[in-house]
């Protein structure tokens, strides 16, 4: 990524993260009650209140920015810098106690992530990546890992639904080349692969707010994340996701999910 990102704009990040993570944290293993939206997707009032949160303080410190929410919409997503926040990227992990989930916290410079914050509350782990800087987890430098064969690769997706008709057989023979591969994870597998555990994680019908935190993530831990044709996510991505940390395999990830 070229440039870099203001140091005061990477702090304000934080502080989303900072907000959010209490929220998150209270609400876990409550038995709290869960809405369904118009889409069937769960929500909670965990996910409501963590949002609101992030919003106000970026109403108060930079009043003139978007903001693009999974809960409460958008506000000015034409601006030169556009905040998407999703307060609690997988929520159906969270609604069964199961800590894998993550607040995904990302901002936009004309349309292209620059600056991604994977926060998860319980674990107490932040993978921070900033165009210009060194991907961190916990402030620590991080680094995906060599590995530059798919049969010996290390592969997640979340969810089965993500891969309807016939792209599901695409998917179905990636995963039956590599040397492991396991349903699940959310954001969580793609800390795991910016921080050198997994290979690869490959994922379909994803929304801007579930995947924009993950690309400056990635890519400053010196990974690969693309759609699935291999071009650069932004704003006017389709929804496929292709990460890796080596480009062998994002290469031959890339020819496998083309057919």
């Amino acid at each position: 990524m070229a440039g870099s990102v203001p140091a005061e704009l990477v702090a304000l990040a934080q502080r989303l993260a900072d907000a959010a993570r209490p929220i998150a944290s209270r609400y876990f293993r409550t038995g709290l009650t869960v809405d369904d939206k118009t889409d069937s997707s769960p929500v909670t009032i965990a996910d409501r209140e963590a949002e609101t949160a992030m919003r106000t303080l970026l109403a108060r410190h930079v009043p003139g920015h978007g903001v693009f929410g999974e809960e409460h919409g958008a506000e000015r997503t034409d601006a030169e810098y556009v905040w998407v926040l999703d307060p609690i990227d997988g929520t159906k992990a969270f609604i069964t106690g199961l800590p894998i989930f993550g607040t995904l916290i990302a901002l936009l410079h004309r349309g292209v992530p620059v600056l991604g914050i994977i926060d998860q509350p319980i674990l107490k782990e932040r993978w921070l990546g900033a165009a210009g800087r060194p991907s961190t987890l916990n402030d620590k430098p991080i680094k995906v890992r060599a590995c530059a064969a798919l049969d010996k690769a290390y592969m997640y997706s979340t969810a089965p639904l993500m891969f309807p008709g016939p792209i599901a057989k695409r998917h179905e023979a990636l995963a039956e080349t590599v040397k492991l591969f396991r349903w699940g994870g959310d954001c969580y597998a793609y800390g795991l692969l910016a921080a050198g555990h997994v290979d690869l994680v490959v994922e379909n019908s994803l929304k801007l707010y579930d995947f924009a935190a993950l690309v400056p993530v990635i890519k400053g831990a010196g990974g690969l994340i693309t759609d699935w044709k291999g071009r650069e996510l932004d704003m006017r991505s389709d929804g496929s996701v292709l990460a890796a940390g080596d480009p062998a395999i994002h290469r031959a990830a890339s020819a496998v999910l083309a057919g």
